[in-house]
Protein backbone atom coordinates (compact mmCIF):
# COMPACT_ATOMS: atom_id res chain seq x y z
CA UNK A 1 0.00 0.00 0.00
CA UNK A 2 1.49 3.28 -1.08
CA UNK A 3 2.14 5.75 1.72
CA UNK A 4 3.34 9.31 1.85
CA UNK A 5 4.98 11.31 4.59
CA UNK A 6 2.58 14.13 3.91
CA UNK A 7 4.19 16.72 6.10
CA UNK A 8 7.25 16.54 3.87
CA UNK A 9 5.09 18.33 1.32
CA UNK A 10 4.55 21.00 3.93
CA UNK A 11 8.24 21.64 4.17
CA UNK A 12 8.73 21.42 0.40
CA UNK A 13 5.99 23.98 -0.13
CA UNK A 14 7.45 26.29 2.48
CA UNK A 15 7.95 28.79 -0.30
CA UNK A 16 4.33 29.63 0.35
CA UNK A 17 5.44 31.25 3.58
CA UNK A 18 6.86 34.03 1.44
CA UNK A 19 3.29 35.24 1.27
CA UNK A 20 3.54 36.00 4.96
CA UNK A 21 7.24 36.69 5.49
CA UNK A 22 10.60 34.97 5.17
CA UNK A 23 12.11 32.11 7.12
CA UNK A 24 14.59 33.27 9.71
CA UNK A 25 15.36 30.04 11.51
CA UNK A 26 14.55 26.38 11.72
CA UNK A 27 15.25 24.41 14.88
CA UNK A 28 14.46 20.76 15.57
CA UNK A 29 13.56 19.85 19.13
CA UNK A 30 12.28 16.70 20.78
CA UNK A 31 8.97 16.70 22.65
CA UNK A 32 9.31 13.53 24.73
CA UNK A 33 5.78 13.73 26.11
CA UNK A 34 4.27 13.61 22.63
CA UNK A 35 6.91 11.18 21.34
CA UNK A 36 7.48 13.52 18.41
CA UNK A 37 9.81 15.93 16.71
CA UNK A 38 8.78 19.58 16.49
CA UNK A 39 10.12 21.69 13.65
CA UNK A 40 10.00 25.38 14.58
CA UNK A 41 9.90 27.87 11.71
CA UNK A 42 9.53 31.52 12.57
CA UNK A 43 7.51 30.65 15.64
CA UNK A 44 5.32 28.21 13.72
CA UNK A 45 5.71 24.53 14.62
CA UNK A 46 5.21 21.41 12.54
CA UNK A 47 4.97 18.19 14.53
CA UNK A 48 6.47 15.03 13.03
CA UNK A 49 5.90 11.57 14.50
CA UNK A 50 8.75 9.72 16.20
CA UNK A 51 9.25 6.44 14.29
CA UNK A 52 10.37 4.75 17.53
CA UNK A 53 7.20 5.61 19.47
CA UNK A 54 5.51 2.86 21.49
CA UNK A 55 2.31 3.20 19.50
CA UNK A 56 2.40 2.71 15.75
CA UNK A 57 -1.27 1.90 15.13
CA UNK A 58 -4.51 2.98 16.79
CA UNK A 59 -7.84 1.22 16.38
CA UNK A 60 -10.86 3.14 17.65
CA UNK A 61 -14.10 1.19 18.04
CA UNK A 62 -17.47 2.81 18.76
CA UNK A 63 -20.63 0.89 19.72
CA UNK A 64 -23.01 3.67 18.79
CA UNK A 65 -25.65 4.63 21.32
CA UNK A 66 -25.31 2.37 24.35
CA UNK A 67 -24.30 2.08 27.99
CA UNK A 68 -23.08 -0.54 30.45
CA UNK A 69 -26.64 -1.85 30.73
CA UNK A 70 -26.30 -3.26 27.20
CA UNK A 71 -22.92 -4.75 28.13
CA UNK A 72 -24.47 -6.38 31.21
CA UNK A 73 -27.38 -7.77 29.20
CA UNK A 74 -24.97 -9.09 26.55
CA UNK A 75 -23.04 -10.99 29.21
CA UNK A 76 -26.21 -12.59 30.61
CA UNK A 77 -27.51 -13.38 27.12
CA UNK A 78 -24.27 -14.94 25.87
CA UNK A 79 -23.59 -16.79 29.09
CA UNK A 80 -19.90 -15.93 29.11
CA UNK A 81 -17.55 -12.99 29.71
CA UNK A 82 -17.07 -10.46 26.93
CA UNK A 83 -13.83 -9.22 25.42
CA UNK A 84 -14.76 -5.75 26.65
CA UNK A 85 -15.06 -7.00 30.24
CA UNK A 86 -11.27 -7.18 30.41
CA UNK A 87 -10.79 -3.66 29.09
CA UNK A 88 -12.80 -1.36 31.36
CA UNK A 89 -10.58 1.59 32.30
CA UNK A 90 -12.84 4.61 32.81
CA UNK A 91 -15.72 6.72 31.59
CA UNK A 92 -16.36 9.39 28.97
CA UNK A 93 -18.60 12.47 29.15
CA UNK A 94 -20.61 13.11 26.01
CA UNK A 95 -22.37 16.52 25.99
CA UNK A 96 -22.26 18.64 22.85
CA UNK A 97 -21.73 22.37 22.40
CA UNK A 98 -25.44 23.13 22.54
CA UNK A 99 -26.99 20.35 24.65
CA UNK A 100 -26.37 18.10 27.61
CA UNK A 101 -27.70 15.37 25.32
CA UNK A 102 -25.61 15.00 22.19
CA UNK A 103 -26.48 13.58 18.82
CA UNK A 104 -24.12 11.25 16.97
CA UNK A 105 -22.70 13.91 14.67
CA UNK A 106 -21.63 16.26 17.46
CA UNK A 107 -20.38 13.35 19.56
CA UNK A 108 -18.32 11.92 16.71
CA UNK A 109 -16.98 15.39 15.92
CA UNK A 110 -15.66 15.66 19.47
CA UNK A 111 -14.14 12.16 19.29
CA UNK A 112 -12.56 12.87 15.90
CA UNK A 113 -11.44 16.52 16.21
CA UNK A 114 -11.14 17.32 19.91
CA UNK A 115 -13.76 20.10 19.66
CA UNK A 116 -17.35 20.41 20.81
CA UNK A 117 -19.83 21.37 18.13
CA UNK A 118 -23.53 21.90 17.53
CA UNK A 119 -25.83 18.90 17.23
CA UNK A 120 -26.20 18.05 13.57
CA UNK A 121 -22.76 19.40 12.55
CA UNK A 122 -20.04 17.20 11.09
CA UNK A 123 -16.46 18.23 12.04
CA UNK A 124 -17.02 21.95 11.69
CA UNK A 125 -17.02 24.57 14.43
CA UNK A 126 -20.25 25.26 16.34
CA UNK A 127 -22.84 27.93 15.71
CA UNK A 128 -23.02 30.72 18.25
CA UNK A 129 -26.74 30.80 18.98
CA UNK A 130 -27.21 28.11 21.63
CA UNK A 131 -23.95 27.25 23.39
CA UNK A 132 -24.14 25.58 26.81
CA UNK A 133 -23.59 27.90 29.76
CA UNK A 134 -20.41 26.06 30.81
CA UNK A 135 -18.77 26.74 27.44
CA UNK A 136 -17.44 29.90 25.86
CA UNK A 137 -19.28 31.23 22.83
CA UNK A 138 -17.30 30.44 19.68
CA UNK A 139 -15.55 33.30 17.95
CA UNK A 140 -16.67 34.27 14.47
CA UNK A 141 -13.49 32.71 13.09
CA UNK A 142 -14.31 29.33 14.66
CA UNK A 143 -17.98 29.14 13.65
CA UNK A 144 -18.57 26.62 10.84
CA UNK A 145 -14.81 26.36 10.25
CA UNK A 146 -13.68 22.84 9.25
CA UNK A 147 -11.82 21.00 12.02
CA UNK A 148 -9.08 18.49 11.24
CA UNK A 149 -9.74 14.91 12.36
CA UNK A 150 -7.46 12.24 13.76
CA UNK A 151 -7.93 10.30 10.52
CA UNK A 152 -6.75 13.27 8.46
CA UNK A 153 -3.83 13.87 10.82
CA UNK A 154 -2.84 10.21 10.61
CA UNK A 155 -2.92 10.37 6.83
CA UNK A 156 -0.60 13.39 6.85
CA UNK A 157 1.78 11.39 9.02
CA UNK A 158 1.98 8.81 6.24
CA UNK A 159 -0.19 6.25 7.99
CA UNK A 160 -2.79 4.15 6.25
CA UNK A 161 -6.37 4.97 7.25
CA UNK A 162 -9.65 3.10 7.33
CA UNK A 163 -13.33 3.25 8.22
CA UNK A 164 -15.48 0.18 8.95
CA UNK A 165 -19.19 0.52 9.81
CA UNK A 166 -22.51 -1.32 9.52
CA UNK A 167 -24.44 1.82 8.64
CA UNK A 168 -24.06 3.84 5.47
CA UNK A 169 -20.50 5.10 5.41
CA UNK A 170 -21.98 8.59 5.11
CA UNK A 171 -23.79 8.27 8.45
CA UNK A 172 -22.87 10.61 11.29
CA UNK A 173 -20.04 8.75 13.02
CA UNK A 174 -17.92 7.75 10.01
CA UNK A 175 -18.72 11.07 8.34
CA UNK A 176 -17.22 13.01 11.23
CA UNK A 177 -13.85 11.31 10.80
CA UNK A 178 -13.60 12.12 7.10
CA UNK A 179 -15.78 15.10 6.09
CA UNK A 180 -16.82 18.62 7.01
CA UNK A 181 -20.43 19.84 6.61
CA UNK A 182 -22.91 21.67 8.80
CA UNK A 183 -25.75 19.22 8.08
CA UNK A 184 -25.35 15.52 8.83
CA UNK A 185 -28.11 14.75 6.31
CA UNK A 186 -26.07 16.16 3.42
CA UNK A 187 -24.84 12.69 2.55
CA UNK A 188 -24.10 13.50 -1.09
CA UNK A 189 -21.52 16.07 -0.01
CA UNK A 190 -20.18 13.78 2.70
CA UNK A 191 -19.67 10.97 0.20
CA UNK A 192 -17.86 13.25 -2.25
CA UNK A 193 -15.48 14.44 0.46
CA UNK A 194 -14.83 10.86 1.53
CA UNK A 195 -14.07 9.71 -2.02
CA UNK A 196 -11.62 12.56 -2.54
CA UNK A 197 -10.19 12.18 0.97
CA UNK A 198 -7.87 9.32 -0.02
CA UNK A 199 -8.94 6.93 2.75
CA UNK A 200 -7.28 3.58 2.14
CA UNK A 201 -10.02 1.22 3.31
CA UNK A 202 -13.75 1.97 3.53
CA UNK A 203 -16.19 -0.85 4.38
CA UNK A 204 -19.91 -0.44 5.10
CA UNK A 205 -23.15 0.42 3.33
CA UNK A 206 -24.44 3.36 1.31
CA UNK A 207 -23.49 2.72 -2.33
CA UNK A 208 -26.51 4.74 -3.48
CA UNK A 209 -24.63 7.95 -2.62
CA UNK A 210 -21.91 7.09 -5.14
CA UNK A 211 -24.09 7.13 -8.24
CA UNK A 212 -26.48 9.66 -9.80
CA UNK A 213 -30.27 9.51 -9.70
CA UNK A 214 -30.29 8.55 -13.39
CA UNK A 215 -28.47 5.33 -12.42
CA UNK A 216 -30.83 4.56 -9.50
CA UNK A 217 -28.61 6.33 -7.00
CA UNK A 218 -29.11 9.37 -4.77
CA UNK A 219 -26.64 11.83 -6.28
CA UNK A 220 -28.30 14.94 -7.64
CA UNK A 221 -25.09 16.47 -9.02
CA UNK A 222 -24.81 13.99 -11.87
CA UNK A 223 -21.42 12.66 -10.77
CA UNK A 224 -20.55 8.97 -10.68
CA UNK A 225 -18.12 8.57 -7.79
CA UNK A 226 -17.70 4.84 -8.33
CA UNK A 227 -15.87 5.71 -11.53
CA UNK A 228 -13.72 8.19 -9.60
CA UNK A 229 -12.72 5.45 -7.15
CA UNK A 230 -11.80 3.07 -9.94
CA UNK A 231 -9.85 5.79 -11.75
CA UNK A 232 -7.92 6.38 -8.53
CA UNK A 233 -6.87 2.76 -8.34
CA UNK A 234 -9.26 1.51 -5.67
CA UNK A 235 -10.64 -2.01 -5.70
CA UNK A 236 -14.44 -1.73 -5.48
CA UNK A 237 -16.36 -4.69 -4.08
CA UNK A 238 -19.92 -5.36 -2.93
CA UNK A 239 -20.03 -8.77 -1.22
CA UNK A 240 -18.29 -10.82 1.46
CA UNK A 241 -16.55 -13.27 -0.87
CA UNK A 242 -14.92 -10.44 -2.83
CA UNK A 243 -13.82 -8.82 0.41
CA UNK A 244 -12.27 -12.02 1.74
CA UNK A 245 -10.34 -12.39 -1.53
CA UNK A 246 -8.58 -9.03 -1.07
CA UNK A 247 -4.90 -9.44 -0.27
CA UNK A 248 -3.43 -5.94 -0.64
CA UNK A 249 -4.06 -2.45 -1.93
CA UNK A 250 -6.70 0.18 -1.31
CA UNK A 251 -10.36 -0.84 -1.34
CA UNK A 252 -13.91 0.39 -0.97
CA UNK A 253 -16.42 -2.27 -0.03
CA UNK A 254 -20.03 -1.08 0.03
CA UNK A 255 -22.23 -4.06 0.72
CA UNK A 256 -25.68 -2.43 0.60
CA UNK A 257 -27.34 0.48 -1.17
CA UNK A 258 -28.33 1.90 2.22
CA UNK A 259 -27.47 0.47 5.65
CA UNK A 260 -26.13 -3.05 6.00
CA UNK A 261 -28.35 -5.71 7.50
CA UNK A 262 -28.38 -6.13 11.27
CA UNK A 263 -26.35 -8.94 12.77
CA UNK A 264 -29.38 -10.95 13.91
CA UNK A 265 -31.14 -10.64 10.52
CA UNK A 266 -28.10 -11.11 8.27
CA UNK A 267 -28.05 -14.95 8.07
CA UNK A 268 -31.66 -14.97 6.88
CA UNK A 269 -31.97 -11.72 4.93
CA UNK A 270 -28.45 -10.85 3.65
CA UNK A 271 -26.00 -13.77 3.90
CA UNK A 272 -23.81 -12.20 1.22
CA UNK A 273 -22.87 -9.35 3.57
CA UNK A 274 -19.83 -9.67 5.88
CA UNK A 275 -20.05 -9.28 9.64
CA UNK A 276 -18.49 -6.39 11.51
CA UNK A 277 -15.75 -8.70 12.80
CA UNK A 278 -14.98 -9.96 9.29
CA UNK A 279 -14.74 -6.42 7.93
CA UNK A 280 -12.53 -5.40 10.85
CA UNK A 281 -10.19 -8.35 10.36
CA UNK A 282 -9.80 -7.68 6.63
CA UNK A 283 -9.28 -3.95 7.19
CA UNK A 284 -6.51 -4.65 9.73
CA UNK A 285 -4.91 -7.20 7.38
CA UNK A 286 -4.74 -4.62 4.58
CA UNK A 287 -3.87 -1.55 6.63
CA UNK A 288 -1.13 -3.27 8.65
CA UNK A 289 0.89 -3.73 5.46
CA UNK A 290 1.78 -0.04 5.69
CA UNK A 291 5.24 0.25 7.26
CA UNK A 292 4.32 3.61 8.81
CA UNK A 293 1.34 2.20 10.69
CA UNK A 294 -2.38 2.89 10.48
CA UNK A 295 -5.45 4.47 12.04
CA UNK A 296 -8.75 2.59 11.87
CA UNK A 297 -12.20 3.58 13.12
CA UNK A 298 -14.77 0.80 13.51
CA UNK A 299 -18.40 1.48 14.38
CA UNK A 300 -21.01 -0.99 15.55
CA UNK A 301 -23.60 1.35 14.12
CA UNK A 302 -26.77 -0.53 14.94
CA UNK A 303 -26.53 -0.93 18.71
CA UNK A 304 -27.96 2.59 18.68
CA UNK A 305 -30.88 1.61 16.48
CA UNK A 306 -31.82 -1.28 18.75
CA UNK A 307 -31.81 1.09 21.70
CA UNK A 308 -33.77 3.73 19.78
CA UNK A 309 -36.49 1.19 19.12
CA UNK A 310 -36.38 -0.18 22.69
CA UNK A 311 -35.67 -3.57 21.16
CA UNK A 312 -33.45 -5.62 23.52
CA UNK A 313 -32.64 -8.41 21.04
CA UNK A 314 -31.60 -5.90 18.37
CA UNK A 315 -29.38 -4.03 20.84
CA UNK A 316 -27.79 -7.07 22.50
CA UNK A 317 -27.00 -8.99 19.31
CA UNK A 318 -25.54 -5.86 17.71
CA UNK A 319 -23.41 -5.32 20.82
CA UNK A 320 -22.17 -8.92 20.79
CA UNK A 321 -21.22 -8.50 17.12
CA UNK A 322 -19.32 -5.38 18.15
CA UNK A 323 -17.57 -7.30 20.94
CA UNK A 324 -16.40 -9.85 18.36
CA UNK A 325 -14.88 -7.01 16.32
CA UNK A 326 -13.13 -5.73 19.46
CA UNK A 327 -11.65 -9.20 19.97
CA UNK A 328 -10.29 -9.14 16.41
CA UNK A 329 -8.61 -5.80 17.16
CA UNK A 330 -7.19 -6.95 20.50
CA UNK A 331 -5.90 -10.23 19.03
CA UNK A 332 -3.95 -8.19 16.47
CA UNK A 333 -2.73 -5.77 19.13
CA UNK A 334 -1.46 -8.63 21.34
CA UNK A 335 0.65 -10.01 18.49
CA UNK A 336 1.80 -6.61 17.22
CA UNK A 337 2.83 -4.96 20.48
CA UNK A 338 2.61 -1.42 19.05
CA UNK A 339 -1.15 -1.10 18.65
CA UNK A 340 -3.49 0.78 20.98
CA UNK A 341 -7.16 -0.29 20.98
CA UNK A 342 -9.67 2.24 22.30
CA UNK A 343 -13.41 1.59 22.55
CA UNK A 344 -16.27 3.76 23.82
CA UNK A 345 -19.87 4.59 22.91
CA UNK A 346 -20.49 8.05 21.46
CA UNK A 347 -23.49 8.44 23.78
CA UNK A 348 -26.20 6.34 25.40
CA UNK A 349 -29.58 5.76 23.75
CA UNK A 350 -32.88 4.48 25.07
CA UNK A 351 -31.92 4.45 28.74
CA UNK A 352 -32.04 0.65 29.03
CA UNK A 353 -32.29 -0.81 32.52
CA UNK A 354 -32.44 -4.39 33.73
CA UNK A 355 -35.42 -4.28 36.05
CA UNK A 356 -38.64 -2.57 35.02
CA UNK A 357 -41.16 -0.72 37.18
CA UNK A 358 -43.89 -2.65 35.33
CA UNK A 359 -42.65 -5.82 37.06
CA UNK A 360 -43.66 -5.74 40.73
CA UNK A 361 -41.44 -8.75 41.48
CA UNK A 362 -38.31 -7.27 39.96
CA UNK A 363 -36.21 -7.73 43.11
CA UNK A 364 -36.41 -11.53 42.68
CA UNK A 365 -35.47 -11.49 38.98
CA UNK A 366 -33.62 -14.62 37.86
CA UNK A 367 -31.20 -15.17 34.98
CA UNK A 368 -33.98 -17.12 33.27
CA UNK A 369 -36.28 -14.12 33.60
CA UNK A 370 -33.71 -11.98 31.81
CA UNK A 371 -32.75 -14.22 28.90
CA UNK A 372 -35.74 -16.52 28.24
CA UNK A 373 -37.87 -13.92 26.38
CA UNK A 374 -34.87 -13.00 24.20
CA UNK A 375 -33.80 -16.54 23.30
CA UNK A 376 -36.96 -17.05 21.25
CA UNK A 377 -36.30 -13.99 19.07
CA UNK A 378 -34.98 -14.86 15.59
CA UNK A 379 -35.25 -11.39 14.04
CA UNK A 380 -35.15 -7.84 15.37
CA UNK A 381 -38.23 -5.61 15.40
CA UNK A 382 -37.63 -4.20 11.88
CA UNK A 383 -37.46 -7.82 10.69
CA UNK A 384 -40.73 -8.64 12.44
CA UNK A 385 -42.26 -5.50 10.93
CA UNK A 386 -41.20 -6.72 7.47
CA UNK A 387 -42.80 -10.11 8.13
CA UNK A 388 -46.05 -8.46 9.25
CA UNK A 389 -46.13 -6.45 6.03
CA UNK A 390 -49.32 -4.55 5.27
CA UNK A 391 -51.61 -6.97 7.08
CA UNK A 392 -52.15 -5.24 10.41
CA UNK A 393 -54.88 -7.55 11.56
CA UNK A 394 -54.50 -8.68 15.18
CA UNK A 395 -54.36 -12.30 14.00
CA UNK A 396 -51.42 -11.67 11.65
CA UNK A 397 -49.49 -9.60 14.20
CA UNK A 398 -49.95 -12.34 16.81
CA UNK A 399 -48.85 -15.01 14.33
CA UNK A 400 -45.67 -13.17 13.34
CA UNK A 401 -44.76 -12.36 16.95
CA UNK A 402 -45.15 -16.03 17.85
CA UNK A 403 -43.21 -17.23 14.80
CA UNK A 404 -40.29 -14.81 14.96
CA UNK A 405 -40.18 -13.77 18.62
CA UNK A 406 -41.73 -16.75 20.40
CA UNK A 407 -44.09 -14.34 22.16
CA UNK A 408 -47.73 -15.20 22.88
CA UNK A 409 -49.08 -11.69 22.49
CA UNK A 410 -52.41 -10.91 24.13
CA UNK A 411 -55.31 -8.93 22.71
CA UNK A 412 -54.27 -6.12 25.07
CA UNK A 413 -50.73 -6.19 23.62
CA UNK A 414 -52.06 -5.82 20.08
CA UNK A 415 -54.37 -2.99 21.12
CA UNK A 416 -51.43 -1.14 22.72
CA UNK A 417 -49.24 -1.69 19.66
CA UNK A 418 -51.84 -0.39 17.22
CA UNK A 419 -52.66 2.59 19.46
CA UNK A 420 -48.99 3.57 19.59
CA UNK A 421 -48.66 3.06 15.85
CA UNK A 422 -51.96 4.88 15.13
CA UNK A 423 -51.96 3.99 11.43
CA UNK A 424 -48.54 5.51 10.90
CA UNK A 425 -49.26 8.72 12.83
CA UNK A 426 -47.55 7.67 16.05
CA UNK A 427 -44.48 5.51 16.58
CA UNK A 428 -43.20 3.43 13.69
CA UNK A 429 -44.62 -0.10 13.80
CA UNK A 430 -41.31 -1.67 14.88
CA UNK A 431 -40.92 0.91 17.68
CA UNK A 432 -44.48 0.26 18.84
CA UNK A 433 -43.97 -3.51 18.81
CA UNK A 434 -40.71 -3.49 20.73
CA UNK A 435 -41.93 -0.94 23.30
CA UNK A 436 -45.02 -2.97 24.17
CA UNK A 437 -43.33 -6.37 24.13
CA UNK A 438 -40.41 -5.10 26.24
CA UNK A 439 -42.80 -3.66 28.79
CA UNK A 440 -45.20 -6.59 28.98
CA UNK A 441 -43.03 -9.63 28.29
CA UNK A 442 -39.45 -8.88 29.48
CA UNK A 443 -37.72 -7.47 32.55
CA UNK A 444 -35.97 -4.84 30.41
CA UNK A 445 -37.04 -1.23 30.98
CA UNK A 446 -36.45 1.93 28.94
CA UNK A 447 -36.67 5.67 29.61
CA UNK A 448 -36.82 7.07 26.07
CA UNK A 449 -36.66 6.34 22.34
CA UNK A 450 -34.05 9.09 22.09
CA UNK A 451 -30.54 9.78 23.37
CA UNK A 452 -29.40 10.18 26.98
CA UNK A 453 -26.88 12.51 28.59
CA UNK A 454 -24.93 10.37 31.08
CA UNK A 455 -21.29 9.27 30.88
CA UNK A 456 -20.47 6.14 28.89
CA UNK A 457 -17.82 3.43 29.44
CA UNK A 458 -14.22 3.68 28.26
CA UNK A 459 -12.46 0.46 27.29
CA UNK A 460 -8.79 0.18 26.27
CA UNK A 461 -5.99 -2.28 25.53
CA UNK A 462 -2.36 -1.71 24.59
CA UNK A 463 0.64 0.48 25.42
CA UNK A 464 0.02 3.89 27.02
CA UNK A 465 -3.70 3.18 27.33
CA UNK A 466 -5.65 5.91 29.15
CA UNK A 467 -7.58 5.48 32.38
CA UNK A 468 -10.08 7.42 34.47
CA UNK A 469 -12.66 9.94 33.41
CA UNK A 470 -12.20 11.73 30.08
CA UNK A 471 -14.25 14.21 28.12
CA UNK A 472 -15.01 13.03 24.59
CA UNK A 473 -12.81 15.82 23.18
CA UNK A 474 -9.86 14.43 25.14
CA UNK A 475 -10.12 11.14 23.26
CA UNK A 476 -9.15 12.85 19.99
CA UNK A 477 -6.37 14.79 21.68
CA UNK A 478 -5.04 11.56 23.18
CA UNK A 479 -5.05 9.76 19.82
CA UNK A 480 -3.28 12.66 18.11
CA UNK A 481 -0.65 12.91 20.85
CA UNK A 482 0.11 9.20 20.73
CA UNK A 483 0.47 9.28 16.95
CA UNK A 484 2.69 12.35 17.15
CA UNK A 485 0.70 15.24 15.73
CA UNK A 486 -1.28 18.22 16.94
CA UNK A 487 -4.87 18.62 15.79
CA UNK A 488 -4.85 22.42 15.85
CA UNK A 489 -1.68 22.53 13.74
CA UNK A 490 -3.25 20.04 11.35
CA UNK A 491 -6.35 22.24 11.03
CA UNK A 492 -4.18 25.27 10.28
CA UNK A 493 -2.39 23.30 7.58
CA UNK A 494 -5.42 21.67 5.96
CA UNK A 495 -7.88 24.56 6.16
CA UNK A 496 -6.56 27.98 5.20
CA UNK A 497 -9.44 30.41 4.71
CA UNK A 498 -9.05 31.85 1.22
CA UNK A 499 -10.06 35.31 2.39
CA UNK A 500 -7.15 35.38 4.84
CA UNK A 501 -4.63 35.09 1.99
CA UNK A 502 -6.36 36.45 -1.12
CA UNK A 503 -8.76 39.29 -1.92
CA UNK A 504 -12.25 38.69 -3.20
CA UNK A 505 -12.84 39.43 -6.87
CA UNK A 506 -13.27 43.18 -7.29
CA UNK A 507 -15.76 42.64 -10.09
CA UNK A 508 -13.73 44.26 -12.88
CA UNK A 509 -14.25 41.25 -15.10
CA UNK A 510 -10.72 39.92 -14.62
CA UNK A 511 -9.57 37.64 -11.82
CA UNK A 512 -6.09 38.76 -10.83
CA UNK A 513 -3.61 36.25 -9.37
CA UNK A 514 -4.21 37.55 -5.83
CA UNK A 515 -8.02 37.49 -6.18
CA UNK A 516 -10.51 34.69 -5.67
CA UNK A 517 -14.15 34.05 -6.43
CA UNK A 518 -16.57 31.20 -5.85
CA UNK A 519 -18.16 30.09 -9.11
CA UNK A 520 -21.69 28.89 -8.36
CA UNK A 521 -22.71 28.37 -11.97
CA UNK A 522 -23.32 24.72 -11.05
CA UNK A 523 -24.57 25.14 -7.46
CA UNK A 524 -24.10 21.45 -6.61
CA UNK A 525 -20.53 21.56 -7.92
CA UNK A 526 -19.10 24.99 -6.99
CA UNK A 527 -15.55 25.89 -7.98
CA UNK A 528 -13.15 28.18 -6.14
CA UNK A 529 -11.12 30.22 -8.62
CA UNK A 530 -7.85 31.85 -7.54
CA UNK A 531 -6.28 33.72 -10.42
CA UNK A 532 -6.13 31.15 -13.21
CA UNK A 533 -6.32 28.16 -10.83
CA UNK A 534 -9.47 26.12 -10.24
CA UNK A 535 -10.20 24.25 -7.00
CA UNK A 536 -13.47 22.25 -7.09
CA UNK A 537 -15.26 22.25 -3.72
CA UNK A 538 -15.28 18.98 -1.76
CA UNK A 539 -12.43 17.58 -3.86
CA UNK A 540 -8.67 17.46 -3.31
CA UNK A 541 -7.90 18.82 -6.76
CA UNK A 542 -6.21 21.96 -8.09
CA UNK A 543 -6.25 22.58 -11.83
CA UNK A 544 -3.85 25.09 -13.38
CA UNK A 545 -2.41 25.44 -16.87
CA UNK A 546 -4.23 22.29 -17.90
CA UNK A 547 -2.53 20.21 -15.18
CA UNK A 548 -4.50 18.58 -12.33
CA UNK A 549 -2.71 18.34 -8.98
CA UNK A 550 -3.91 16.17 -6.07
CA UNK A 551 -3.70 18.02 -2.75
CA UNK A 552 -3.15 16.82 0.80
CA UNK A 553 -6.72 17.65 1.72
CA UNK A 554 -10.09 18.67 0.33
CA UNK A 555 -11.47 22.12 -0.43
CA UNK A 556 -14.31 22.92 1.98
CA UNK A 557 -17.05 25.51 1.49
CA UNK A 558 -19.04 26.78 4.49
CA UNK A 559 -22.33 28.13 3.09
CA UNK A 560 -23.36 29.67 6.43
CA UNK A 561 -20.38 32.04 6.38
CA UNK A 562 -19.66 32.01 2.62
CA UNK A 563 -16.05 31.10 3.35
CA UNK A 564 -13.88 28.62 1.47
CA UNK A 565 -10.98 26.69 3.01
CA UNK A 566 -8.05 25.21 1.10
CA UNK A 567 -5.04 23.08 2.07
CA UNK A 568 -1.87 25.07 2.73
CA UNK A 569 -0.18 23.04 0.01
CA UNK A 570 -2.37 24.78 -2.59
CA UNK A 571 -0.57 28.07 -1.93
CA UNK A 572 2.59 26.72 -3.53
CA UNK A 573 0.66 26.15 -6.77
CA UNK A 574 -1.29 29.40 -6.94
Amino acid sequence: METKKRYVLFTLSIVGLLLFGYITSAVDSIDSHAKSTVLNINGNSITLADPDANIKNIIVLVPDGCSQSVQTLARWYSGKPLQLDEMMVGAVSTYSADSVITDSSAAATALATGHKTTNGFISVGPADDSVLSILEAPSEEVQYRPLATVLEGSKLEGKATGLVVTSRVTHATPAAFASHVDDRDNENEIMEQMVYGDIDIVFGGGSRYLVPVAEEGKRTDGENLTKVLLDRGYQFIDNKDEMLDLTSGRAWGLFAKSHMESDINRPLLAPEEPSLAEMTEKAIELLSQDKDGFFLMVEGSQVDWGDHSNDPIYAVTSFLAFDEAVKVAVDFAEKDGHTLVLAFPDHNTGGMIIGSYSDSEYTSTTVKDVIKPLKGMKLNSPGVKAKIGKDLSPKNIKTQLKTWWGIDATDEDITEILELYNDGKGLSLDYAISEVISRNHTVIGWTTHGHCGEDVPLWAYGPDSPAGHMDNTEIAEYVAKELGFDLNETSEYLFVEAGEVFSRDNGDGQLDENEYSLDMTAPLNPILRIGDAELPVSKNLLIKDGVTHELDGIVVYAPATDKVYIPYEALSFV
